[in-house]
């Protein structure tokens, strides 16, 4: 059975309640009869030309006594694609059986012969083709390599031209003296700095903590892309492309920025055993796990102080059972959210973090 015919055979018996999405899943469950994936298209189409997918249809039939404008902003918030006004009311009577059919469904016709399935190559011959596709071919670097930049030491360049903008501000300070004029302060790019850090020779450059434990979703080995680049990779895929090694430190500058002039640097550890005293003075940010084991021997009697003095994260998929963050709830952190499958959602969650790590470092320099 097609996902339309499942979900309209559901809604005629009044058993919607058993159509469910399976927990951690892509996949929507009709009691114990089908199983279809979530992203699935149906044969509904769409005045306006796209089919629509079983969610969309699901949301929409679970929800349709809203008015059509409470509606529409409630899928927004659920991040669905919604069912448009044109087609409401066709796609109502058709689910609830008030018609048999609509000129806006194409389900498949089984009485009506298939084309005919090509003669499948010889193996000689289809050998020959991938050996003339692949002559054709060129090696080309892949993302991951490209972002790599191998031998370049980015964080070096940084300190040296802030270095170097500091000295070229001190000698325009030194050589404006006594002319008795004002110079006019130019925005100039910066490494963050806050009350009590020594910025120079890499000293000082303030720290971000993520866990060492592999069951969050922002570690070591992917916290540079989601910073940087405002990309989700996970972790396991990122191990895999590292051949497992580990890094000790990674340094993770702010590309992502809606004032272009400011140039930010962090260190991201995932040892806080391995900081010495004066180490936790820089220390900004931790993205918790969750866990309480997570802050044992840190420099502070509880969680109120921790999360006084630095400013906590909490990254989970936005279709986390709420028992996922209920610790975290009674913490002083800040909870992000991203899809599991929706990418291009990353930025703006980057972004957020960014957001609440500059407000609160700008709060602790003045502090």
């Amino acid at each position: 059975m097609d996902p339309l015919s499942a979900l309209r055979d559901f809604t005629v018996r009044g058993e919607l309640s058993k159509v469910t999405r399976v927990a951690n899943s892509d996949e929507i469950r009709f009691g114990s009869d089908y199983t279809f994936p979530a992203m699935a298209e149906t044969a509904f189409r769409s005045k306006q030309g796209n089919l629509y997918t079983l969610e969309t249809l699901l949301y929409f039939i679970q929800n349709h006594h809203l008015k059509h404008t409470d509606y529409l902003q409630s899928s927004r918030l659920h991040r669905l694609p919604s069912v448009t006004l044109p087609d409401r009311r066709p796609l109502l009577d058709y689910l609830h059986g008030r018609t048999s059919t609509s000129d806006s469904i194409e389900l498949p016709n089984p009485d009506l012969p298939q084309p005919p399935l090509p003669p499948p190559e010889e193996p000689q011959t289809k050998k020959i083709r991938v050996l003339e596709i692949r002559s054709l071919e060129r090696p080309l670097k892949d993302r991951e390599a490209l972002l790599e930049s191998k031998n370049r030491d980015f964080y070096g360049v940084l300190i040296a031209s802030t270095k170097r903008e500091e000295e070229r501000q001190r000698m325009e300070v030194k050589g404006g003296g006594g002319g008795g004029g004002v110079k006019e302060e130019k925005p100039k790019a910066k490494i963050l700095s806050f009350k009590g850090s020594k910025i120079g020779g890499g000293e000082g450059v303030p720290i971000i903590l993520v866990p060492s434990a592999f069951q969050t979703l922002i570690t070591i080995y992917n916290v540079k892309e989601f910073l940087e680049d405002g990309v989700f990779v996970p972790t396991e895929a990122k191990v895999k492309q590292g051949g497992g090694q580990r890094p000790e430190v990674v340094t993770v500058q702010k590309k992502l920025s809606r004032d272009n002039r400011a140039v930010t640097a962090y260190e991201v550890r995932d040892k806080p055993s391995a900081l010495r005293a004066d180490d936790w003075d820089r220390v900004v940010a931790v993205f918790v796990l969750g866990k309480e084991w997570q802050f044992k021997d840190w420099p502070f009697k509880d969680h109120v102080e921790i999360f006084n003095k630095i400013i906590g994260f909490f990254v989970r998929f936005e279709d986390d059972s709420v028992e996922s963050a209920k610790i975290v709830k009674q913490w002083n952190v800040k909870i992000i959210s991203i899809s599991k499958n929706k990418r291009h959602q990353d930025r703006a969650a980057a972004l957020e973090v960014w957001d609440r790590l500059e407000e609160f470092v700008r709060s602790r320099s003045h502090a």
